[in-house]
């Protein structure tokens, strides 16, 4: 899957086809298609937590920056490669608005 700009505005959702446990307060996935396995850790988790419904990217960053020390623009720039990786891996679905 390509993976195009994702502005602050989409909408991104988990995908559906996945086994997720808690290990350790880190998200671990398993993928029903392909039986491949993922390793979200502990932030990322965060991320994929907050994707269950459709969250803007805006929203990731807020909650993000209210429950960890980190400045808006560094969590803005590293929640967009996280989750180019995600929609890479089709573990993340983006819905423009």
């Amino acid at each position: 899957m390509s993976v195009e700009i994702i502005t602050a505005d989409d909408l991104i959702v988990q995908s559906e086809g996945f086994l997720v446990s808690d290990m350790d307060g880190e998200k671990v996935m398993l993928s029903i298609e392909n039986g491949k396995y993922y390793n979200l850790g502990l932030i990322g988790g965060r991320i994929w937590e907050l994707a269950s419904t459709p969250v803007t990217v805006t929203g990731i960053v807020e909650q993000l920056v209210t429950e960890y020390e980190i400045e808006p623009e560094v969590c803005e720039q590293q929640v967009q490669t996280f989750l180019k990786q995600l929609i890479t891996e089709g573990l993340v679905q983006v819905k423009q608005q």
